[in-house]
Parts: structure tokens; sequence; C-alpha cells
């Protein structure tokens, strides 16, 4: 029993300190830039009407654009704007609210027209934040409606009016997600409108812009924490970019105009035989494929009757030998046109005088025959008529009626 007592107590230690090393090893893969995509503010920005309505997308509870907790207080973090422009050049600032008068910047928003009318937006990462070069320029279907506000007749600057603890009443802090269910509700905002694209340029296209920054960037919370900038949270990396493609090294490795979903397996091409025999037939026969057959029209001197594939094995038939085609006859000289035989065919015609002579005297020469007369009746008198009509009865008494007036 005293022996059995020593060996649980030792099972219990070792058990303990194998749990204090499960917990105490955590995996750090997540950074800050990963908690506000810019692309996500590229594509939010090209839907605002203007810097107002830009402000409020960026910290809608709705949408949660933003996943910031810079200052660890458990809630995420209000993104103020701030703008101030110079000639074509507008510059606007995304600002993270963190205390009592302590900013940091986040990103800026470029957005230069040149003497053609061509308007240019880029999204600028903070160097703290997403270390140096990190712009993502977005490209448009249609022009958004924000630009009307720089270049309209109301443009006034605009700088956000909240600050710490005073901020616009649809808003309400809500806490951070981890990082990887914040990509995949914030991939939806970033695809919502088919055409719209948002590339990595590496480079920053305006130097006025630049030049405005650096007069009124507030780093508050980079002065206070130097040692979690991005050069420091990630040795050896230029900027995210470099970061994104360590992490995700076999989409780098694939053209940029192939997508990620679509596979593109090329078709076998099917080559065109003619067997000599039955054992060539069951030797060459391809396998059969799902694939449609590319057949090829055959030229006249190989003209063959396409192969038959058996059903099994044993029922195979040799196939004919094939064959050349027999010689078409040479063609006869063309006729004569229709008009020349028929000129040819036309007898040599008389004038018309010779012909009327020709036939009288052909026609045998024979008296007219005389035509009987008709013998026309005898006009009888008034007196023979009626007695016709009456007859030999009623013709009696008249002659008697005569007789007595005599």
């Amino acid at each position: 029993m005293r022996t059995l007592i020593p060996s649980i107590a030792m099972l219990f230690a070792s058990a303990t300190v194998h749990a204090q090393d499960v917990t105490t090893v955590q995996a750090t893969s997540s950074d800050i830039s990963d908690n506000l995509d810019l692309q996500a503010v590229a594509a939010v920005f090209g839907e605002a009407t203007d810097l107002d309505d830009f402000e409020r997308r960026l910290n809608d509870p709705q949408l949660q654009i933003c996943n910031l907790d810079l200052n660890a207080d458990g809630f995420v973090d209000y993104l103020r704007v701030v703008e101030t422009s110079q000639g074509g050049t507008h510059l606007v600032v995304i600002q993270a609210v963190l205390g009592q008068d302590v900013f940091q910047d986040v990103a800026t928003v470029d957005v230069e027209r040149d003497d053609r009318g061509t308007t240019r937006v880029q999204v600028v990462g903070d160097v703290y934040m997403y270390g140096p070069n990190y712009v993502i320029e977005p490209y448009y279907v249609q022009p958004p409606v924000i630009y009307v506000f720089f270049w309209g007749p109301r443009y006034r600057p605009w700088h956000s009016p909240y600050y710490w603890g005073y901020y616009p009443s649809y808003y309400s802090p809500w806490s951070p997600y981890p990082v990887y269910t914040y990509h995949q509700h914030v991939h939806v905002h970033i695809h919502r409108h088919p055409g719209n694209t948002y590339g990595y340029v590496g480079h920053r296209h305006s130097r006025v812009a630049g030049d405005m920054h650096r007069k009124m960037q507030r780093n508050d919370y980079a002065a206070q924490h130097p040692d979690r900038s991005f050069d420091k949270r990630n040795q050896g990396m230029t900027n995210r970019q470099a970061l994104i493609e360590k992490r995700e090294p076999a989409r780098t490795d694939r053209p940029a105009n192939v997508k990620e979903n679509s596979k593109q397996t090329p078709r076998p091409v099917q080559q065109q035989w003619t067997p000599a025999n039955g054992k060539d037939l069951k030797e060459r026969q391809p396998a059969p494929s799902n694939d449609r057959k590319q057949t090829l029209p055959a030229t006249r001197d190989q003209q063959t009757r396409p192969t038959q594939q058996p059903d099994s094995p044993d029922r195979s038939q040799p196939m004919r030998p094939a064959t050349a085609p027999a010689s078409r006859p040479e063609r006869q000289a063309p006729a004569a046109p229709r008009t020349e035989q028929r000129e040819q065919q036309k007898p040599t015609q008389a004038p018309r005088e010779s012909r009327t002579e020709q036939r009288q005297s052909e026609r045998p020469n024979v008296a007219p025959a005389a035509r009987p007369e008709r013998s026309r009746p005898e006009r009888q008198a008034p007196t023979q008529r009626m007695e016709q009509k009456s007859g030999p009865a009623k013709a009696a008494p008249r002659e008697a009626g005569r007789k007595e007036r005599n």
C-alpha cells in the first residue's frame, strides 16, 4: 500500500506538468493588420455618397468592416474620417479613436484627378500597421457617386465631429471576432459588386498626398508602443503583401489570370488512323474517352469508311483493305451553244412570194362544187292560209255565204 501512494503522486505530478505545457504553447500567427482589410475599405468607399456616409459605413454594427481593438478594452475601435485637399488631390485619413485625445492613423485614401478628368483612387496602409508601400488600388466598373462630392459645387472639407466618449447614435460597440471569422464575413462585402477589382500595386502614385499626410498624421499609439510596429512584429517581411504570400505560397504560384476555383484540363487530341487488317484494329484501337471525338473531313484521295468498334474482342471482323478511288473519266469538250445548234437545224427559207406560188402550184386544180339551190315554198294567199288553219269543216259555210251574196 505504501509503495502505491508515491507512484500515484508521481503520476498526478507528471499529468499536471503536461497540462501546463499544453496550455502555455499557443499559435500566434495572426497580426494586427489582419483586423482591417483594406480591400473592404476600398469597396465601402465606392458605395458611399460622401465622407459622412463613408464614416458611417466603416462603423456600422451591421456591416462590421472593422475588427481592430488596439487599446485592448474588449470592444472594436471607432474609426473617424478627416479630409483635406490641395488642387486636384484629396486626402482622406482614417484614424482609430483609442482614448482621450489619443488617435492612431490606420490608412489613407488618395483621390486624385488629372487634366483629362480621370479620377484615380488608392488606399494606402499606414507604415506602423501594414508596413511600407502596402497600397490597394480599386477599379470600379461604374464611377462612384462620391466623386461628385469632391468636385461638386457644394464641396466642403470634412472633419469628423466625433471623439472619445462622443459617438453617433447609430454606433454601438461590439466585441472583436476571431481573425478567420472576420475574413469570412468581410469576403462577402468585397465581392458584392461583380466586376470591381481591388489589386495590390506596391507604390503610392500621388506625391502631393504623401506631403499632406506628413503634416496632419497622428501616431499616438505608435509612440506609446514602438515595439509593436510591423517590422518588429514580422521580422524579415517588407509589408503585409509579403506576409500574405508567405502564408499562402500555393496561390502566388498560380498565374494571375486563372481563377482559384477554375479547373482547366486540356482535352486529349485524337489521332486519325486507318487499320490494315483485323490485328491492327485490336492493337491500335484507342481507349474510349468521355470527350467528343474530333473528326476531320477526309480528302478525295483518302475516302475510307469510318471504323466501327466491335462489341467484344471475339466478334471483331477484319476491316476491308483500303482501295484507291476509281479514276474519273476525262471531261469532254463543252458542246456548242444552243443558239448555234438551232441556226444549223433551221432550213433556208425562201421569200414569202415564192412560198405562196409554190403552195398554189402544189394544190390540184379542182373546180368548186356547185351548191344546191334551195327551193323556197311559194307564198299562199291569205284565204288559203285560213282554209288550211280552219280545215274543211270551216271552209264550207264560208263558200255558202259567198254564193248567197252573189
